[in-house]
């Protein structure tokens, strides 16, 4: 464990209590499980004007959706959503915020647009007001939102979530193989068989897999890549955005398919990096439920000129400077994390604090841009890890949290 940013101790770049509790702290929603569902757009503001169509949401404003009342047939006890989250700037956008609705969403932010390019990040938002939830924006854009599940109260067909160490399952660089080589060819699809993985721990009886999806384009225009359950139609939503030929990453929780496995295709020549975080199974000793609490910032590195390089322990449950999660059994945390690189960024990586660093990434700004994605951490003590291995500056919201 080291906590060090250009030679200073990390609490100069932690927000302090007078600035995080400028969000609204409610008794949360606890013991909440995962229901998957079949891909189904739920939003989107390119279509005509209706309560989950146009017009495009204008800067400076947020708009609520009433999840429950829209076409995915999600149930009004849903505790909270699994979304996946894009943005079509006008023509640009300095940051979006999905939010419980009757929160305050502060100063978390979902994801960054500055140059105006199409984005997606996924996204675990709690319910608000109705079951809704809410986006702001900071400049004029189209927003599109999938629903890929929802949290529930325990039931015969929740899941509950079983934190991994960080493993990467796929990775299409290698030679060839069932989890190697060779590279995705434009809109071929292609089978993995996850669970010959020695990174899915020997009968898990997972049901859904928690993974951060890499596409590293081998020629620009790549456009899309689309992760599914092998064996079932190849759905509309697409899982990572990238029509800039760079390397990007975007979370997601995939239910096993066929035999266990996933199935992929790009819309152009493609590597496939699939690293996994946890998994998703029925109840059983050592699973962990959702707590639903309001966003919040927990680490803002900005706040001094330098940025950090290396590695930098973020100490999440460190009251009183991190009112965020009051919980103490917190066992892994949601975050929404953003990078903002002073050069090229290879990768960036999150994990459980006193643990070895792994082999995985958590989000990718080869190009030096602003990047997010959403990242499901575990922790044993109440704190995480960040490694950059070049200069940048970091923030991380808390969207959510597990618990035993």
């Amino acid at each position: 464990m080291r906590s060090f940013f250009a030679g200073l101790a990390l609490v100069g770049y932690v927000l302090t209590t007078g600035i995080a509790a400028q969000q609204k702290l409610s008794t949360p929603s606890t013991g909440l499980q995962l229901v998957p569902i079949t891909a189904c757009r739920l939003v989107d503001t390119r279509q005509p004007d209706g309560p989950f169509g146009g017009p495009p949401i204008q800067g400076g404003t947020s708009r609520s959706f009433p999840v429950p009342q829209g076409g995915c047939g999600i149930p009004s006890n849903a505790g909270a959503y699994l979304l996946n989250v894009s943005v079509i700037p006008l023509p640009r956008l300095g940051y979006l915020t999905v939010y419980p609705t009757g929160e305050n969403p502060g100063v978390t932010t979902t994801m960054n647009s500055p140059d105006g390019r199409i984005k997606t990040n996924a996204a675990i938002v709690p319910a608000g007001t109705e079951g809704s939830i809410s986006v702001y924006a900071s400049d004029t854009t189209n927003v599109v939102i999938d629903m890929f599940g929802y949290f529930a109260p325990p039931s015969g067909s929740t899941l509950m979530y079983f934190p991994l160490t960080p493993c990467r399952v796929i990775d299409t660089r290698g030679p060839d193989g069932p989890l190697g080589g060779p590279y995705l060819l434009p809109l071929i699809e292609r089978d993995f068989p996850v669970l010959l993985s020695p990174c899915i721990p020997q009968g898990a009886s997972a049901v859904a897999y928690s993974f951060n999806i890499t596409a590293l384009p081998r020629q620009s225009g790549t456009d899309f890549v689309k992760v599914w359950p092998e064996g079932q139609p190849q759905p509309l939503p697409g899982t990572v955005e990238d029509g800039n030929g760079i390397p990007v990453s975007n979370a997601a929780i995939v239910p096993a398919g066929t035999g266990g496995g996933i199935a992929a295709v790009a819309g152009n020549s493609t590597d496939l990096v699939a690293d996994i975080t946890g998994y998703f199974a029925p109840a059983a000793p050592g699973g962990l439920s959702l707590n639903a609490v309001p966003p919040c910032r927990v680490l803002d590195t900005r706040h001094q000129a330098l940025g950090f390089i290396g590695e930098l322990t973020v100490p999440v449950l460190s009251p009183p400077r991190l009112p965020c999660v009051t919980a103490r059994n917190a066992q892994a945390f949601v975050f929404s994390a953003t990078a903002y690189p002073q050069g090229p960024l290879e990768y960036l990586t999150l994990w459980a604090d006193a643990s070895p660093q792994p082999n995985t990434w958590t989000l990718n700004a080869a190009d030096g841009a602003v990047a997010s994605n959403m990242a499901i951490v575990s922790s044993t003590d109440g704190s995480i890890d960040v490694y950059a291995p070049s200069r940048t500056q970091m923030t991380l919201d808390i969207m959510t949290y597990f618990a035993p």
